[in-house]
């Protein structure tokens, strides 16, 4: 019980601080933010827009757009807890930490049907590894996409441990479960469970003693149907959707050169480092059960329970489905990490029954050490490393603006940037497109203050005009300053 409380505590810490300080520069997390910040500023419930990027935008007076790529349910989400709590860092922020520690609750639950060290180690392979962490407070769908997608999965494994039928409940949970996940990131979902639930039910046909586990196809058609509504209105009625969400974002991510396309066993190297010691441990737990069995491998496999096939297939299944999209991003395969922690605790579960369960208990807790210092100096070294680099330096800036504006009633613009984020720290609804004419407050444009990038001309001469400078460290280096005219200097 000691030790359970040592896991879960260091679990729960490690996902609250290890983005610390917290920034929308990265990860497209300013995408993700702005659809929420639409919602609330401009009642765009269904569709919305995102910014373009820097000289993306600057065809004319006010910037142009793209269709945000992504159904709206997260957005809704955060929209509903910033009317709550009127801080957007934590409306943001807060639904992939409480997916995060919902999904870790739901993975030691269900480990538990293997005993109290296996569900522990199930605990602590999900809190206690790299991606788990660093997805914990990002403002992305991946959490939550992993824990619906997991919550369908796991509806499945109960059905075949319990040997009980889908009734009319059940089909229903799965329904509203499909769906939801339809409007977190599409028909994604679908790579997770569906491919794993076709290899099951075709094992049924050589083994009569396994469990159904298929729903029949009501609850997949109308969640489908349901996204497909949403889809063909936005197509109908919204300018550029198709372009932008179905044949650049969807259908584009199945051909070679339109996204970031990678080798065929990218996610492979990236699973085995950023979920170590689990990854290898699950490894080590297969040879050493073959080694055991002192038999093939298809022998072996013809002896799998319901229950281990189901995980197995469950696990590895998405996985390959996902690294034959030429599409991919290391966060993208994160759904398979909590069925991979499920069919650890099988593992484990299998060898203490075995009669190893003194080695196991030892190899556990070693793991659970190493890994509790492995995660915990990674958090430690991003956190130390954002603050003394200042990675917050451009939500400080648009802190210091925003003050400046209100004290001395200042309207301000932001010029496009590459940085999509400054525009939610100035609370923007879009960037603004300046015709320069060699006098930079001539006219009425509307405005008394703009901020403006100072890596491009004319801006980044006589920077002593400027009222605020900063400069945005990393691999991408911007440097930013806040121009308002003399009469309010």
């Amino acid at each position: 019980m000691r030790l359970l409380l040592i896991v879960s505590f260091l679990t729960v810490s490690l996902f609250a601080v290890s983005n610390l300080p917290w920034t929308l520069d990265d990860y497209d997390q300013a995408k993700q933010a702005f659809v929420s910040y639409q919602m609330i500023g401009q009642q765009r419930w269904l569709y919305q827009t995102t910014p373009a990027e820097g000289k993306e935008a600057r065809g004319g007076r006010h910037s142009s757009y793209h269709i945000s790529t992504k159904p709206p349910a997260a957005a809704w989400v955060s929209a509903a807890l910033y009317v709550v709590t009127r801080s957007w860092d934590f409306a943001w922020r807060f639904p992939s930490f409480l997916a995060a520690v919902g999904l870790a609750f739901l993975v030691f639950r269900a480990a538990r049907a293997f005993g109290d060290l296996p569900a522990l180690i199930a605990l602590a392979a999900f809190g206690l590894n790299l991606l788990s962490v660093r997805l914990a407070t990002l403002v992305r769908t991946d959490m939550p996409l992993a824990l619906v997608t997991f919550a369908v999965g796991l509806l499945m494994f109960e059905k075949i441990r319990s040997r009980i039928p889908w009734n009319a409940r059940d089909r229903v949970t799965l329904f509203v479960l499909l769906t939801t996940a339809m409007f977190i990131k599409g028909p994604i979902v679908w790579a997770f469970v569906l491919p794993p639930l076709v290899l099951y039910q075709l094992r049924r046909r050589w083994r009569p003693d396994f469990p159904g586990a298929w729903s029949g196809w009501i609850p997949w058609v109308a969640s489908f149907a349901i996204f497909c509504l949403w889809v063909i209105f936005g197509i109908r009625f919204i300018d550029g959707f198709y372009e932008d969400v179905v044949l650049n974002e969807f259908a584009g991510r199945f051909h070679e050169g339109i996204h970031r396309s990678q080798p065929l066993l990218f996610y492979i190297p990236h699973l085995l480092q950023k979920f170590a010691p689990w990854s290898l441990l699950i490894i080590g737990l297969l040879v050493a059960a073959l080694r055991r069995t002192k038999t093939t491998a298809g022998t072996w496999s013809a002896k799998l329970s319901p229950e281990m096939f189901w995980l197995i297939a469950w696990a590895v299944g998405g996985i390959v489905v996902m690294s034959l999209i030429p599409s991919k991003r290391v966060d993208r395969i994160f759904p398979a990490i909590p069925p991979l922690c499920l069919l650890l605790a099988a593992q484990i579960s299998a060898m203490t029954a075995a009669g190893n369960g003194t080695p196991i208990r030892r190899i556990a807790l070693f793991a659970i050490l190493f890994s509790a210092i492995f995660t915990g100096v990674y958090s430690a070294m991003r956190v130390i490393d954002g603050y003394r680099n200042d990675r917050d330096a451009l939500v400080k800036f648009g802190r210091e603006v925003r003050r400046i504006a209100a004290a001395e009633h200042l309207r301000i613009e932001v010029l496009p940037a590459r940085d999509e984020g400054l525009l939610l720290y100035l609370q923007r609804p879009r960037f603004f497109t300046l015709n320069f004419n060699g006098e930079l407050y001539a006219g009425d444009h509307g405005f008394d203050g703009l901020v403006v990038p100072l890596d491009e001309k004319p801006w980044d001469s006589n920077k002593s005009q400027y009222r605020l400078t900063v400069e945005k460290k990393g691999d991408s280096p911007t440097s930013y300053g806040f121009l308002a005219p003399p009469s309010h200097r």
